[in-house]
C-alpha cells in the first residue's frame, strides 16, 4: 500500500494507477478515494497516471485530532504532490474536495499545476450570508452536526439517498451503492466527519479564485441538494477567467455514480485538450 507521510506525521493512503501526465482526484465528504475507481479507470486506460488518495481522517488515512482545516488539507495536497512527483498535473475536486483544489492554487501558487476541474464542487461558498444570498441556511449544517451527532450511521442512510437523488419515483442507483457508500462514510472518525463539515459549510473560497491561472473544468448537476448549483458552480464559472461550465440538466450530487460514463468522458476531453 502506497502513503505520504506529511509534516505532521499523518499518514496518507493513496493509489498509484497507469503511466503518462498525472491526474490528482479529490473526494468529496465523506467518502475515500474508492469513490473515484470508476473514472480513476477510465482515465488510466485513455494513458494518464492517476493518484487518488484518502483525507486525512478517512478512508485508510491517519485519523489525527486536528488538521481539517483548508490550509492544512492544501497543505497535505502539497505533500502528496511533491511525494509522487507529480508534475504537469491535473488537479480534479469532487464536492468538499474542490476546496482542496482552490485553496492549493492560492496557498501554493498553483505549483505543478497545468489544468483544474471542480466537480459538484462547494466553491465558492457555501453558507449563507448577507453577501452570499444563494447560499445555504446555517441552520441545515446545525441540523446535520446535530444528527450526526446523534446517530450518525442513521444520518448518512437518509443523506446518501439525496446525494444521489434517489426517492419514491427516481432510483438513479442501487440499494448497494446507496450501502456502499455509507460504509466509506462510516470509515471514518467522528472528529474528522464533523470537523470537515464545518470547514467545507464555512470556509470562503473568494479571494482564492483570482489564483486559477490554468484551464479550469466545472460540472455539476443542476438538480443537487447536497450543494446547489447557483452558489457554487454558476458563482465559481462567473469568478474564474477563462473557465468551462457543463451543467448536466437534472443530476444530482454524486456524479461519479449517476453519470459515471459521461465524467469520465468529459474529463478525459478536458485532460486531451492541452
Amino acid at each position: 500500500m502506497h502513503y505520504v507521510t506529511t509534516d505532521d506525521n499523518t499518514r496518507l493512503f493513496y493509489k498509484d494507477w497507469g503511466t503518462g501526465r498525472p491526474v490528482i482526484l479529490m473526494s468529496g465528504w465523506p467518502l475515500s478515494s474508492d469513490s473515484w475507481d470508476d473514472q480513476a479507470m477510465d482515465i488510466a486506460a485513455a494513458g494518464f497516471r492517476v493518484i487518488a488518495y484518502d483525507r486525512r481522517g478517512f478512508g485508510r488515512s491517519s485519523q489525527p485530532w486536528s488538521g481539517y482545516d483548508y490550509d492544512s488539507l492544501a497543505d497535505d495536497l502539497a505533500a502528496v504532490i511533491k511525494h509522487t512527483e507529480a508534475r504537469d498535473a491535473t488537479l480534479v475536486g469532487f464536492s468538499m474536495g474542490g476546496g482542496e483544489v482552490a485553496r492549493y492554487m492560492s496557498r501554493h501558487q498553483g505549483t505543478s499545476v497545468v489544468q483544474a476541474a471542480l466537480i459538484a464542487s462547494v466553491v465558492p461558498y457555501m453558507m449563507k450570508t448577507e453577501d452570499n444570498p444563494e447560499g445555504t441556511e446555517p441552520a441545515v449544517f446545525e441540523e446535520m452536526t446535530e444528527g450526526m451527532k446523534k446517530d450518525r450511521a442513521n444520518f448518512f442512510a437518509s443523506f446518501a439517498r439525496d446525494f444521489y437523488g434517489d426517492g419514491m419515483l427516481t432510483h438513479p442507483v442501487s440499494e448497494e451503492v446507496l450501502d456502499w457508500t455509507r460504509g466509506m462514510a462510516l470509515q471514518a472518525s467522528l472528529r474528522s466527519t464533523l470537523e470537515c463539515a464545518k470547514s467545507f459549510a464555512t470556509t470562503d473560497f473568494r479571494k482564492d479564485l483570482p489564483s486559477f491561472k490554468v484551464p479550469t473544468l466545472i460540472i455539476h448537476g443542476t438538480a443537487d441538494k447536497t450543494v446547489p448549483i447557483d452558489a457554487s458552480a454558476r458563482a465559481a464559472a462567473q469568478a474564474i477567467a477563462g473557465s468551462t461550465l457543463i451543467e448536466y440538466e437534472d443530476a444530482a450530487h454524486g456524479l461519479f455514480a449517476t453519470h459515471k460514463e459521461r465524467l469520465s468522458a468529459d474529463l478525459i476531453a478536458f485532460l486531451r485538450s492541452i
